[in-house]
């Protein structure tokens, strides 16, 4: 069985080396939807493959993460990093371009290591994240699976090579939530919200 879960998020980034002109030249924002599908071949002690409610705290943390922020491609200009970093407080630094396809293999990464690392008190059992889809536009969207987000034949994301600000680390409900989140840390889900 399969559940969704659909969060939204400003953003802003150029994708480089792109065929549209617009997009490879020009700072631009959108106002993305994500869609996080969870799956598993059981339903916990309610009769749920995971409680929506659940997702409000981690997992909400790391797509908010990239609210009102600005993504950055790690290997763009040097000059137009260090501008970008100077004039916005929240910006993400990605090891790959700034597309929608990759958007979804860097949150696949994010929310898989989460749901890895996380202990489940409610009967939950196989809870695997089955794909993630960017929308982009109104009439644009992509999907990516696990084999896309660990594809031998794509630049390898992990999530050390993931940067958030200080500004945004500010905002977590622990600043050390993504240290915990690259480590060993468990996170124990609450029995009760």
């Amino acid at each position: 069985m399969i559940i969704r879960k659909m969060f939204e998020f400003e953003n802003a980034h150029i994708v480089r080396f792109c065929s549209s002109k617009r997009c490879k030249t020009s700072i631009h924002g959108h106002s993305y939807k994500i869609e996080v599908l969870l799956e598993s071949k059981y339903l916990d002690n309610a009769g749920m493959v995971y409680d929506f409610g659940l997702l409000k705290n981690e997992m909400r943390q790391i797509v908010d993460s990239f609210d009102h922020a600005i993504t950055l491609f790690k290997d763009d200009d040097k000059a137009y990093l260090r501008e970008m970093q100077r004039y916005s407080s929240r910006w993400v630094l990605l090891p790959v371009n700034v597309s929608a396809e990759n958007f979804c293999r860097v949150f696949f990464v994010l929310i898989d290591a989460l749901l890895e690392k996380t202990k489940m008190q409610n009967g939950e059992r196989g809870v695997k994240l089955q794909s993630i889809i960017i929308h982009e536009t109104r009439t644009g969207y992509a999907q990516g699976f696990r084999e896309d987000a660990y594809s031998e034949f794509l630049p390898k994301i992990s999530l050390e090579d993931i940067e958030f600000s200080k500004a945004i680390k500010a905002e977590w409900s622990d600043e050390s939530f993504y240290e915990k989140l690259c480590g060993t840390h468990i996170f124990i889900n609450p029995k009760e919200l």
